[in-house]
Protein backbone atom coordinates (compact mmCIF):
# COMPACT_ATOMS: atom_id res chain seq x y z
CA UNK A 1 0.00 0.00 0.00
CA UNK A 2 2.89 2.08 0.88
CA UNK A 3 4.57 1.32 -2.58
CA UNK A 4 1.31 2.12 -4.16
CA UNK A 5 0.84 5.40 -2.55
CA UNK A 6 4.21 6.55 -3.38
CA UNK A 7 3.61 5.80 -7.50
CA UNK A 8 -0.16 6.86 -7.26
CA UNK A 9 0.56 10.60 -7.98
CA UNK A 10 2.46 9.77 -10.77
CA UNK A 11 -0.29 8.57 -13.02
CA UNK A 12 -2.00 11.82 -11.63
CA UNK A 13 0.53 13.75 -12.84
CA UNK A 14 0.92 12.35 -16.39
CA UNK A 15 -2.90 11.61 -16.70
CA UNK A 16 -3.28 15.03 -16.52
CA UNK A 17 -0.55 15.98 -18.64
CA UNK A 18 -0.46 14.02 -21.44
CA UNK A 19 -3.92 11.93 -21.18
CA UNK A 20 -1.71 8.45 -20.71
CA UNK A 21 -1.18 7.00 -17.62
CA UNK A 22 1.73 4.10 -16.90
CA UNK A 23 1.33 0.26 -15.77
CA UNK A 24 2.74 -0.22 -12.27
CA UNK A 25 3.17 -3.63 -11.47
CA UNK A 26 6.88 -3.98 -12.66
CA UNK A 27 8.05 -0.94 -10.97
CA UNK A 28 6.38 -2.23 -7.82
CA UNK A 29 7.98 -5.47 -8.41
CA UNK A 30 11.36 -3.90 -8.40
CA UNK A 31 10.79 -1.23 -5.77
CA UNK A 32 9.58 -4.16 -3.21
CA UNK A 33 12.36 -6.35 -4.10
CA UNK A 34 15.65 -3.71 -3.82
CA UNK A 35 13.90 -2.77 -0.49
CA UNK A 36 13.63 -6.11 1.18
CA UNK A 37 16.63 -7.56 -0.03
CA UNK A 38 18.69 -4.88 1.57
CA UNK A 39 16.10 -5.01 4.59
CA UNK A 40 17.66 -8.39 4.60
CA UNK A 41 21.06 -7.49 4.05
CA UNK A 42 21.04 -5.06 6.45
CA UNK A 43 18.71 -6.57 9.15
CA UNK A 44 18.23 -9.66 8.98
CA UNK A 45 14.68 -9.80 7.72
CA UNK A 46 13.17 -13.12 6.10
CA UNK A 47 13.88 -13.55 2.26
CA UNK A 48 11.18 -11.69 0.40
CA UNK A 49 10.10 -14.86 -2.27
CA UNK A 50 8.10 -14.20 -5.30
CA UNK A 51 4.59 -14.89 -4.01
CA UNK A 52 4.69 -11.75 -1.96
CA UNK A 53 6.41 -9.84 -4.41
CA UNK A 54 3.16 -10.60 -6.47
CA UNK A 55 0.87 -9.56 -3.51
CA UNK A 56 2.99 -5.72 -3.26
CA UNK A 57 2.78 -5.24 -6.97
CA UNK A 58 -0.98 -6.53 -7.17
CA UNK A 59 -1.78 -3.96 -4.39
CA UNK A 60 0.65 -1.08 -5.59
CA UNK A 61 -0.87 -1.08 -9.08
CA UNK A 62 -4.10 -1.03 -7.91
CA UNK A 63 -3.71 2.32 -6.27
CA UNK A 64 -1.74 3.28 -9.17
CA UNK A 65 -4.79 2.36 -11.55
CA UNK A 66 -7.23 4.60 -9.48
CA UNK A 67 -6.81 6.62 -12.07
CA UNK A 68 -9.26 5.46 -14.23
CA UNK A 69 -11.92 6.24 -11.82
CA UNK A 70 -12.21 9.23 -13.31
CA UNK A 71 -9.18 12.31 -12.21
CA UNK A 72 -8.35 12.20 -15.41
CA UNK A 73 -11.43 12.85 -17.54
CA UNK A 74 -15.10 12.51 -16.47
CA UNK A 75 -14.43 14.29 -13.09
CA UNK A 76 -12.26 17.68 -13.90
CA UNK A 77 -14.84 17.96 -16.98
CA UNK A 78 -17.81 17.98 -14.61
CA UNK A 79 -16.00 20.56 -13.08
CA UNK A 80 -15.24 22.41 -15.76
CA UNK A 81 -18.93 22.40 -17.39
CA UNK A 82 -20.66 22.67 -14.11
CA UNK A 83 -18.38 24.05 -11.07
CA UNK A 84 -18.89 21.15 -9.48
CA UNK A 85 -15.61 19.89 -7.36
CA UNK A 86 -16.10 17.08 -4.80
CA UNK A 87 -14.45 17.93 -1.47
CA UNK A 88 -11.69 15.13 -0.09
CA UNK A 89 -13.73 13.01 1.51
CA UNK A 90 -16.33 12.28 -0.87
CA UNK A 91 -13.67 12.18 -4.04
CA UNK A 92 -11.69 9.36 -2.52
CA UNK A 93 -15.22 7.32 -1.45
CA UNK A 94 -16.22 7.69 -5.20
CA UNK A 95 -13.05 6.78 -6.71
CA UNK A 96 -12.85 3.46 -4.09
CA UNK A 97 -16.31 2.56 -4.72
CA UNK A 98 -16.14 2.92 -8.95
CA UNK A 99 -12.92 0.88 -8.39
CA UNK A 100 -14.42 -1.90 -6.20
CA UNK A 101 -17.26 -2.40 -8.68
CA UNK A 102 -13.94 -3.46 -11.21
CA UNK A 103 -12.62 -5.65 -8.89
CA UNK A 104 -15.91 -7.65 -8.20
CA UNK A 105 -16.26 -7.59 -12.13
CA UNK A 106 -13.11 -9.26 -12.19
CA UNK A 107 -13.61 -12.17 -9.71
CA UNK A 108 -16.19 -13.10 -11.57
CA UNK A 109 -14.50 -12.73 -15.08
CA UNK A 110 -11.33 -14.63 -14.24
CA UNK A 111 -12.10 -17.90 -14.73
CA UNK A 112 -13.49 -17.74 -18.20
CA UNK A 113 -10.55 -15.21 -19.42
CA UNK A 114 -7.99 -17.08 -17.84
CA UNK A 115 -8.53 -20.67 -17.48
CA UNK A 116 -10.82 -21.61 -20.33
CA UNK A 117 -10.12 -18.64 -23.42
CA UNK A 118 -6.87 -18.36 -22.25
CA UNK A 119 -6.32 -14.82 -23.04
CA UNK A 120 -1.99 -13.83 -22.96
CA UNK A 121 -3.00 -10.36 -20.88
CA UNK A 122 0.38 -9.37 -21.94
CA UNK A 123 1.52 -7.14 -19.05
CA UNK A 124 1.00 -9.74 -16.60
CA UNK A 125 3.46 -11.96 -18.45
CA UNK A 126 5.47 -8.70 -18.41
CA UNK A 127 5.14 -8.41 -15.53
CA UNK A 128 5.39 -12.27 -13.96
CA UNK A 129 8.55 -12.81 -16.56
CA UNK A 130 10.73 -9.81 -14.94
CA UNK A 131 9.87 -11.03 -11.14
CA UNK A 132 10.93 -14.50 -12.00
CA UNK A 133 13.90 -13.27 -13.48
CA UNK A 134 14.73 -11.13 -10.15
CA UNK A 135 13.61 -14.13 -7.98
CA UNK A 136 15.32 -16.63 -10.24
CA UNK A 137 19.00 -16.22 -9.45
CA UNK A 138 21.91 -18.28 -10.63
CA UNK A 139 24.11 -17.99 -13.57
CA UNK A 140 21.42 -18.36 -16.32
CA UNK A 141 19.12 -15.84 -14.78
CA UNK A 142 22.15 -13.68 -14.74
CA UNK A 143 22.27 -13.48 -18.08
CA UNK A 144 18.96 -13.30 -18.45
CA UNK A 145 18.61 -10.01 -16.20
CA UNK A 146 21.56 -8.54 -17.60
CA UNK A 147 19.56 -8.45 -21.28
CA UNK A 148 16.69 -7.12 -19.46
CA UNK A 149 18.27 -4.50 -17.72
CA UNK A 150 20.55 -3.64 -21.13
CA UNK A 151 17.37 -3.21 -23.17
CA UNK A 152 15.72 -1.77 -20.25
CA UNK A 153 18.11 0.87 -20.21
CA UNK A 154 18.12 1.30 -23.76
CA UNK A 155 14.51 2.09 -24.08
CA UNK A 156 14.63 4.31 -20.97
CA UNK A 157 17.56 6.36 -22.76
CA UNK A 158 15.42 6.89 -25.91
CA UNK A 159 12.11 7.65 -23.99
CA UNK A 160 14.45 10.23 -21.61
CA UNK A 161 15.71 11.68 -25.11
CA UNK A 162 13.10 12.18 -26.97
CA UNK A 163 10.90 13.94 -23.96
CA UNK A 164 13.60 16.00 -23.35
CA UNK A 165 14.34 17.20 -27.01
CA UNK A 166 10.48 16.87 -27.76
CA UNK A 167 11.02 14.59 -30.49
CA UNK A 168 7.55 14.03 -32.59
CA UNK A 169 6.49 10.48 -34.26
CA UNK A 170 8.51 11.23 -37.70
CA UNK A 171 6.16 10.92 -40.44
CA UNK A 172 7.51 10.32 -44.25
CA UNK A 173 6.51 13.64 -46.67
CA UNK A 174 3.67 11.98 -48.26
CA UNK A 175 0.80 14.03 -49.27
CA UNK A 176 -2.73 13.66 -51.03
CA UNK A 177 -5.48 16.06 -51.91
CA UNK A 178 -8.99 15.67 -51.43
CA UNK A 179 -11.87 16.70 -53.14
CA UNK A 180 -14.43 17.98 -50.99
CA UNK A 181 -18.18 18.02 -51.08
CA UNK A 182 -18.28 21.89 -51.25
CA UNK A 183 -16.03 21.51 -54.39
CA UNK A 184 -12.87 22.78 -52.65
CA UNK A 185 -9.71 20.87 -52.12
CA UNK A 186 -7.82 19.88 -49.01
CA UNK A 187 -4.26 18.95 -48.30
CA UNK A 188 -3.33 16.17 -46.48
CA UNK A 189 -0.31 14.37 -45.43
CA UNK A 190 0.81 11.23 -43.83
CA UNK A 191 1.14 12.52 -40.53
CA UNK A 192 -1.96 14.47 -40.40
CA UNK A 193 -3.60 11.06 -40.31
CA UNK A 194 -0.93 9.24 -37.62
CA UNK A 195 1.04 7.19 -40.56
CA UNK A 196 4.86 8.04 -38.85
CA UNK A 197 7.32 6.08 -36.67
CA UNK A 198 7.14 6.24 -33.21
CA UNK A 199 10.55 6.73 -31.14
CA UNK A 200 9.31 4.44 -28.45
CA UNK A 201 9.96 0.75 -27.72
CA UNK A 202 6.79 0.23 -25.93
CA UNK A 203 4.75 -0.62 -28.25
CA UNK A 204 7.22 -2.75 -29.70
CA UNK A 205 7.71 -5.08 -26.81
CA UNK A 206 3.84 -5.57 -26.69
CA UNK A 207 4.03 -6.33 -29.77
CA UNK A 208 6.69 -8.72 -29.69
CA UNK A 209 4.57 -10.53 -26.45
CA UNK A 210 1.07 -10.04 -28.67
CA UNK A 211 2.13 -11.89 -31.26
CA UNK A 212 1.49 -11.46 -35.16
CA UNK A 213 -1.41 -12.22 -35.37
CA UNK A 214 -3.17 -9.11 -32.85
CA UNK A 215 -0.70 -7.20 -33.97
CA UNK A 216 -1.62 -7.49 -37.94
CA UNK A 217 -5.39 -7.28 -36.94
CA UNK A 218 -4.54 -3.70 -34.98
CA UNK A 219 -2.77 -2.80 -37.89
CA UNK A 220 -5.48 -3.74 -40.44
CA UNK A 221 -7.87 -1.72 -37.67
CA UNK A 222 -5.70 1.58 -38.09
CA UNK A 223 -5.10 0.88 -41.80
CA UNK A 224 -9.00 0.80 -42.52
CA UNK A 225 -9.56 3.86 -40.24
CA UNK A 226 -6.72 6.36 -40.90
CA UNK A 227 -6.40 5.65 -44.30
CA UNK A 228 -9.87 4.93 -45.88
CA UNK A 229 -12.51 5.80 -43.89
CA UNK A 230 -10.93 9.14 -42.39
CA UNK A 231 -10.16 10.19 -46.01
CA UNK A 232 -13.56 9.24 -46.91
CA UNK A 233 -15.10 11.35 -44.37
CA UNK A 234 -13.04 14.12 -44.46
CA UNK A 235 -14.28 14.74 -48.28
CA UNK A 236 -17.60 14.39 -47.73
CA UNK A 237 -17.39 16.45 -44.89
CA UNK A 238 -18.53 14.38 -42.36
CA UNK A 239 -15.30 15.04 -40.34
CA UNK A 240 -13.14 17.77 -40.04
CA UNK A 241 -9.62 18.77 -40.58
CA UNK A 242 -7.17 19.76 -38.01
CA UNK A 243 -4.38 23.02 -38.31
CA UNK A 244 -3.59 23.39 -42.03
CA UNK A 245 -0.31 21.83 -40.84
CA UNK A 246 1.42 18.62 -42.73
CA UNK A 247 3.27 18.28 -39.35
CA UNK A 248 -0.20 18.63 -37.62
CA UNK A 249 -1.94 14.92 -36.28
CA UNK A 250 -5.23 15.15 -36.79
CA UNK A 251 -6.35 12.82 -34.10
CA UNK A 252 -8.39 14.16 -32.22
CA UNK A 253 -11.04 15.52 -34.90
CA UNK A 254 -10.92 12.47 -36.48
CA UNK A 255 -11.39 9.66 -33.95
CA UNK A 256 -14.33 12.27 -32.48
CA UNK A 257 -16.20 10.03 -35.61
CA UNK A 258 -14.14 7.14 -35.94
CA UNK A 259 -14.83 6.15 -32.78
CA UNK A 260 -18.19 5.02 -33.37
CA UNK A 261 -17.62 2.07 -35.68
CA UNK A 262 -14.71 1.74 -33.56
CA UNK A 263 -16.12 0.87 -30.52
CA UNK A 264 -19.05 -1.09 -32.29
CA UNK A 265 -16.47 -3.78 -33.79
CA UNK A 266 -15.21 -4.07 -29.87
CA UNK A 267 -18.63 -4.14 -28.13
CA UNK A 268 -20.25 -6.53 -31.17
CA UNK A 269 -16.97 -8.44 -31.51
CA UNK A 270 -16.60 -8.99 -27.19
CA UNK A 271 -19.74 -9.81 -26.32
CA UNK A 272 -20.33 -12.08 -28.90
CA UNK A 273 -17.23 -13.74 -28.60
CA UNK A 274 -17.79 -14.16 -24.87
CA UNK A 275 -21.51 -15.40 -25.59
CA UNK A 276 -20.72 -18.02 -27.75
CA UNK A 277 -17.95 -19.10 -24.91
CA UNK A 278 -20.27 -19.20 -22.22
CA UNK A 279 -23.08 -21.54 -24.04
CA UNK A 280 -20.21 -23.83 -25.42
CA UNK A 281 -19.29 -23.79 -21.38
CA UNK A 282 -22.74 -24.43 -20.26
CA UNK A 283 -23.86 -27.12 -22.31
CA UNK A 284 -20.05 -29.01 -21.99
CA UNK A 285 -20.51 -28.80 -18.32
CA UNK A 286 -24.14 -30.08 -18.66
CA UNK A 287 -23.56 -33.03 -21.05
CA UNK A 288 -19.42 -34.02 -19.92
CA UNK A 289 -18.40 -31.99 -16.90
CA UNK A 290 -16.07 -30.56 -19.03
CA UNK A 291 -13.89 -27.36 -17.20
CA UNK A 292 -13.29 -29.02 -14.19
CA UNK A 293 -10.19 -26.69 -13.55
CA UNK A 294 -12.15 -23.48 -14.08
CA UNK A 295 -15.07 -24.90 -11.69
CA UNK A 296 -13.38 -25.49 -8.76
CA UNK A 297 -10.71 -22.75 -8.78
CA UNK A 298 -13.17 -19.81 -8.03
CA UNK A 299 -11.57 -16.63 -6.68
CA UNK A 300 -14.53 -16.10 -4.23
CA UNK A 301 -17.25 -19.36 -4.23
CA UNK A 302 -20.68 -17.88 -6.50
CA UNK A 303 -22.22 -17.14 -3.09
CA UNK A 304 -19.59 -14.68 -1.57
CA UNK A 305 -19.35 -13.25 -5.26
CA UNK A 306 -23.16 -12.48 -5.08
CA UNK A 307 -23.24 -10.64 -2.01
CA UNK A 308 -19.83 -9.17 -3.05
CA UNK A 309 -21.86 -7.84 -6.45
CA UNK A 310 -24.99 -6.76 -4.47
CA UNK A 311 -22.95 -4.59 -1.79
CA UNK A 312 -20.89 -2.98 -4.66
CA UNK A 313 -24.44 -2.64 -6.47
CA UNK A 314 -25.76 -0.56 -3.95
CA UNK A 315 -22.77 1.13 -3.32
CA UNK A 316 -22.40 2.61 -6.42
CA UNK A 317 -25.93 3.14 -6.40
CA UNK A 318 -25.90 5.80 -3.54
CA UNK A 319 -22.84 7.48 -4.66
CA UNK A 320 -24.82 8.28 -7.95
CA UNK A 321 -27.89 9.83 -6.07
CA UNK A 322 -26.45 11.42 -3.55
CA UNK A 323 -23.50 12.59 -4.56
CA UNK A 324 -24.19 13.65 -8.19
CA UNK A 325 -28.44 13.75 -8.11
CA UNK A 326 -28.65 10.45 -10.84
CA UNK A 327 -32.11 9.53 -10.86
CA UNK A 328 -32.55 5.46 -9.42
CA UNK A 329 -33.21 4.13 -12.32
CA UNK A 330 -30.00 5.71 -14.38
CA UNK A 331 -27.77 4.59 -11.48
CA UNK A 332 -28.78 1.19 -11.41
CA UNK A 333 -28.46 0.50 -15.28
CA UNK A 334 -25.22 2.50 -15.41
CA UNK A 335 -24.08 -0.52 -12.91
CA UNK A 336 -25.54 -3.14 -15.16
CA UNK A 337 -24.02 -1.18 -18.38
CA UNK A 338 -20.69 -0.88 -16.40
CA UNK A 339 -20.19 -4.59 -16.29
CA UNK A 340 -21.30 -5.73 -20.11
CA UNK A 341 -18.37 -3.25 -20.86
CA UNK A 342 -15.91 -3.92 -18.47
CA UNK A 343 -16.22 -7.52 -20.07
CA UNK A 344 -15.31 -6.22 -23.27
CA UNK A 345 -12.52 -4.15 -21.97
CA UNK A 346 -11.26 -7.03 -19.96
CA UNK A 347 -11.37 -8.84 -23.54
CA UNK A 348 -9.52 -6.47 -25.52
CA UNK A 349 -6.84 -5.63 -22.79
CA UNK A 350 -6.51 -9.49 -22.35
CA UNK A 351 -5.31 -9.96 -26.46
CA UNK A 352 -3.39 -6.27 -26.67
CA UNK A 353 -2.63 -4.91 -22.89
CA UNK A 354 -4.61 -1.71 -23.83
CA UNK A 355 -7.67 -0.94 -22.31
CA UNK A 356 -10.32 1.21 -24.37
CA UNK A 357 -11.80 3.13 -21.60
CA UNK A 358 -12.34 6.15 -23.55
CA UNK A 359 -13.84 4.38 -26.20
CA UNK A 360 -16.06 2.65 -24.07
CA UNK A 361 -17.20 5.37 -21.77
CA UNK A 362 -18.55 7.36 -25.08
CA UNK A 363 -20.95 4.27 -25.21
CA UNK A 364 -22.46 4.91 -21.98
CA UNK A 365 -22.71 9.07 -22.86
CA UNK A 366 -24.46 8.29 -25.83
CA UNK A 367 -26.67 5.53 -23.94
CA UNK A 368 -27.51 8.34 -21.21
CA UNK A 369 -27.34 10.76 -23.73
CA UNK A 370 -30.60 9.44 -25.23
CA UNK A 371 -31.97 8.00 -21.82
CA UNK A 372 -31.35 11.76 -19.45
CA UNK A 373 -30.68 14.64 -23.09
CA UNK A 374 -29.17 17.40 -21.62
CA UNK A 375 -27.96 15.93 -17.94
CA UNK A 376 -24.34 16.74 -18.33
CA UNK A 377 -23.83 15.23 -14.75
CA UNK A 378 -25.84 11.92 -15.56
CA UNK A 379 -23.86 11.55 -18.69
CA UNK A 380 -20.32 12.52 -17.38
CA UNK A 381 -20.48 10.10 -14.06
CA UNK A 382 -22.50 7.23 -15.38
CA UNK A 383 -19.34 7.12 -17.79
CA UNK A 384 -17.29 7.45 -15.19
CA UNK A 385 -18.85 4.71 -13.60
CA UNK A 386 -18.42 2.68 -16.81
CA UNK A 387 -14.30 3.54 -17.38
CA UNK A 388 -13.55 3.04 -13.28
CA UNK A 389 -15.31 -0.25 -13.32
CA UNK A 390 -13.38 -1.46 -17.04
CA UNK A 391 -9.82 0.10 -15.86
CA UNK A 392 -9.92 -1.33 -12.49
CA UNK A 393 -11.48 -4.70 -13.96
CA UNK A 394 -8.47 -4.74 -16.70
CA UNK A 395 -5.97 -3.73 -13.85
CA UNK A 396 -6.59 -7.30 -11.91
CA UNK A 397 -6.54 -9.56 -14.66
CA UNK A 398 -3.52 -8.71 -15.46
CA UNK A 399 -2.38 -8.87 -11.84
CA UNK A 400 -4.13 -12.62 -12.00
CA UNK A 401 -2.87 -13.57 -15.18
CA UNK A 402 1.03 -13.05 -13.22
CA UNK A 403 -0.39 -14.65 -10.37
CA UNK A 404 -1.49 -17.68 -12.55
CA UNK A 405 1.99 -17.79 -13.90
CA UNK A 406 4.25 -18.04 -10.71
CA UNK A 407 1.29 -19.98 -8.80
CA UNK A 408 0.02 -17.46 -6.71
CA UNK A 409 -3.09 -17.47 -4.91
CA UNK A 410 -6.17 -15.59 -6.87
CA UNK A 411 -8.27 -15.04 -3.50
CA UNK A 412 -4.93 -13.11 -1.58
CA UNK A 413 -4.15 -10.96 -4.18
CA UNK A 414 -7.86 -9.98 -4.91
CA UNK A 415 -7.35 -8.87 -1.03
CA UNK A 416 -4.47 -7.02 -1.85
CA UNK A 417 -6.23 -5.38 -4.85
CA UNK A 418 -9.15 -4.39 -2.27
CA UNK A 419 -6.47 -2.51 -0.08
CA UNK A 420 -4.57 -1.11 -3.23
CA UNK A 421 -7.59 0.78 -4.56
CA UNK A 422 -7.95 1.35 -0.69
CA UNK A 423 -4.43 3.11 -0.35
CA UNK A 424 -5.22 4.61 -4.34
CA UNK A 425 -8.51 6.68 -3.23
CA UNK A 426 -6.81 8.56 -0.65
CA UNK A 427 -3.67 9.60 -1.85
CA UNK A 428 -4.72 10.15 -5.61
CA UNK A 429 -7.93 12.11 -3.84
CA UNK A 430 -5.65 14.66 -1.94
CA UNK A 431 -3.07 14.74 -5.05
CA UNK A 432 -5.24 15.67 -7.53
CA UNK A 433 -7.23 18.43 -5.00
CA UNK A 434 -3.59 19.69 -4.49
CA UNK A 435 -2.29 19.91 -7.86
CA UNK A 436 -5.73 21.01 -9.59
CA UNK A 437 -7.89 23.27 -6.89
CA UNK A 438 -9.31 25.24 -9.75
CA UNK A 439 -10.12 23.29 -12.58
CA UNK A 440 -12.29 25.52 -14.46
CA UNK A 441 -9.15 28.31 -14.95
CA UNK A 442 -6.53 25.74 -14.46
CA UNK A 443 -7.26 22.80 -17.24
CA UNK A 444 -7.04 23.00 -20.89
CA UNK A 445 -4.45 25.12 -20.76
CA UNK A 446 -0.68 24.81 -21.65
CA UNK A 447 0.56 23.85 -18.75
CA UNK A 448 -2.24 21.69 -17.70
CA UNK A 449 -3.48 20.57 -21.00
CA UNK A 450 -5.38 17.28 -19.89
CA UNK A 451 -6.66 16.17 -23.71
CA UNK A 452 -8.74 13.17 -21.82
CA UNK A 453 -10.56 16.17 -20.15
CA UNK A 454 -11.24 17.85 -23.03
CA UNK A 455 -12.67 15.39 -24.91
CA UNK A 456 -15.12 14.13 -21.99
CA UNK A 457 -16.51 17.95 -21.91
CA UNK A 458 -16.95 17.84 -25.78
CA UNK A 459 -18.74 14.42 -26.04
CA UNK A 460 -20.89 15.63 -23.15
CA UNK A 461 -21.82 18.62 -24.41
CA UNK A 462 -22.72 17.08 -27.77
CA UNK A 463 -24.37 14.20 -26.17
CA UNK A 464 -26.70 16.57 -23.81
CA UNK A 465 -28.58 16.96 -27.27
CA UNK A 466 -29.56 12.98 -27.36
CA UNK A 467 -28.85 10.61 -30.13
CA UNK A 468 -29.12 13.09 -32.92
CA UNK A 469 -25.43 14.22 -31.59
CA UNK A 470 -24.32 10.92 -33.82
CA UNK A 471 -22.32 12.23 -36.91
CA UNK A 472 -23.47 12.79 -40.14
CA UNK A 473 -22.52 8.96 -41.90
CA UNK A 474 -21.80 7.48 -38.63
CA UNK A 475 -24.91 5.63 -38.41
CA UNK A 476 -24.44 3.87 -41.78
CA UNK A 477 -20.77 2.95 -40.45
CA UNK A 478 -22.18 1.48 -37.19
CA UNK A 479 -24.27 -0.80 -39.13
CA UNK A 480 -21.56 -2.30 -40.99
CA UNK A 481 -19.36 -2.32 -37.74
CA UNK A 482 -21.62 -4.37 -36.29
CA UNK A 483 -22.48 -7.03 -38.62
CA UNK A 484 -18.57 -7.22 -39.29
CA UNK A 485 -18.00 -7.40 -35.27
CA UNK A 486 -20.72 -10.14 -34.92
CA UNK A 487 -19.48 -11.91 -38.30
CA UNK A 488 -15.80 -12.61 -37.33
CA UNK A 489 -16.62 -13.43 -33.64
CA UNK A 490 -18.96 -16.29 -35.10
CA UNK A 491 -16.40 -17.31 -37.90
CA UNK A 492 -13.35 -17.37 -35.12
CA UNK A 493 -15.65 -19.66 -32.89
CA UNK A 494 -16.37 -21.93 -35.50
CA UNK A 495 -13.21 -22.26 -37.44
CA UNK A 496 -10.59 -25.13 -37.10
CA UNK A 497 -7.14 -23.81 -35.17
CA UNK A 498 -4.70 -23.73 -38.54
CA UNK A 499 -7.70 -21.14 -40.03
CA UNK A 500 -8.68 -19.51 -37.18
CA UNK A 501 -4.83 -18.61 -36.26
CA UNK A 502 -5.06 -16.52 -39.38
CA UNK A 503 -8.50 -14.88 -38.95
CA UNK A 504 -8.17 -11.39 -37.88
CA UNK A 505 -10.03 -10.19 -34.29
CA UNK A 506 -12.70 -8.05 -34.97
CA UNK A 507 -12.55 -6.62 -31.29
CA UNK A 508 -8.72 -5.20 -32.15
CA UNK A 509 -9.90 -3.99 -35.60
CA UNK A 510 -12.14 -1.92 -33.67
CA UNK A 511 -9.02 -0.31 -31.10
CA UNK A 512 -7.19 0.35 -34.66
CA UNK A 513 -10.02 2.91 -35.07
CA UNK A 514 -9.45 4.84 -31.68
CA UNK A 515 -5.51 4.83 -31.01
CA UNK A 516 -3.03 6.82 -33.32
CA UNK A 517 -1.88 4.49 -36.34
CA UNK A 518 1.77 4.83 -35.11
CA UNK A 519 0.82 2.62 -32.35
CA UNK A 520 -0.43 0.11 -34.65
CA UNK A 521 2.35 0.40 -36.99
CA UNK A 522 5.13 0.08 -33.75
CA UNK A 523 3.27 -3.08 -32.27
CA UNK A 524 3.08 -5.03 -35.96
CA UNK A 525 6.91 -3.90 -36.04
CA UNK A 526 7.76 -5.55 -32.92
CA UNK A 527 5.46 -8.66 -33.69
CA UNK A 528 7.19 -8.86 -37.02
CA UNK A 529 10.71 -8.77 -35.60
CA UNK A 530 9.88 -11.33 -33.06
CA UNK A 531 7.83 -14.01 -35.49
CA UNK A 532 11.22 -13.59 -37.61
CA UNK A 533 13.50 -14.47 -34.99
CA UNK A 534 11.57 -17.36 -33.61
CA UNK A 535 11.76 -18.56 -37.22
CA UNK A 536 15.23 -18.01 -37.93
CA UNK A 537 16.36 -18.76 -34.25
CA UNK A 538 13.88 -20.78 -32.24
CA UNK A 539 15.21 -21.86 -29.00
CA UNK A 540 17.08 -18.63 -28.69
CA UNK A 541 13.84 -17.00 -29.35
CA UNK A 542 12.18 -19.48 -26.43
CA UNK A 543 14.49 -17.80 -24.03
CA UNK A 544 14.65 -14.41 -24.89
CA UNK A 545 11.91 -13.06 -26.83
CA UNK A 546 9.31 -12.22 -23.59
CA UNK A 547 12.87 -10.98 -22.09
CA UNK A 548 13.90 -8.63 -24.49
CA UNK A 549 10.30 -7.28 -24.74
CA UNK A 550 9.76 -6.72 -20.92
CA UNK A 551 13.03 -5.09 -21.22
CA UNK A 552 11.89 -2.58 -23.83
CA UNK A 553 8.57 -2.24 -22.23
CA UNK A 554 9.73 -1.97 -17.97
CA UNK A 555 12.74 0.71 -19.53
CA UNK A 556 10.53 3.15 -21.28
CA UNK A 557 7.54 2.69 -18.13
CA UNK A 558 9.90 3.27 -15.31
CA UNK A 559 11.35 6.35 -17.74
CA UNK A 560 8.10 7.90 -17.41
CA UNK A 561 7.56 7.12 -14.25
CA UNK A 562 10.70 9.06 -12.90
CA UNK A 563 9.78 11.58 -15.19
CA UNK A 564 6.50 12.52 -13.84
CA UNK A 565 8.31 12.61 -9.88
CA UNK A 566 10.72 14.66 -11.17
CA UNK A 567 8.04 16.65 -12.80
CA UNK A 568 6.47 16.80 -9.47
CA UNK A 569 9.35 17.39 -7.30
CA UNK A 570 10.16 20.22 -10.05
Amino acid sequence: MIVGALLTPCNVYSGLKIGWTFNMSVAAGLIGFVFWSAAGRLRGTPGWGIKENNLNQTAASAAASIISAGLAAPIPALAILTGQTLPFGLLAIWLLVISLLGIVVAAGLRNQLLLRDRLPFPSGMVTAETMSEIHRGGKDAAALLQTLGSLAALSASVKGAVTYWGIGPIAPAFKTVLSTRGGETLAVSAKNLGFALDPSFLMVGFGAISGLRISASLLLGSLLAWGVLAPIALSKGWAHPGAADANAVWFGPLVEWLLWPGATLMVTASLTSFAISMVRVYGRSHAAGADEEAAQAWVMPPRIFAIAFGFVLVACVWAQTSIFGIGLIEAVLAVGLSYVLAIVAARVSGETAITPIGALGKITQLTFGAISPGAVSTNLMTANVTGGAAGQCADLMHDLRTGQIIGATPSFQLLAQTFGVLAGAFVASFTYLLLIPDPVNQLITPEWPAPAVATWKAVAEVLSQGVSAIPTGAGEAIAVAAVAGIGLAFAEAHSEDPIRKWLPSASVIGLGFVIPAWNALSMFSGALLAALLAHWAPDFAKKRIMVIAAGLIVGESLAGVIGAMLSIAG
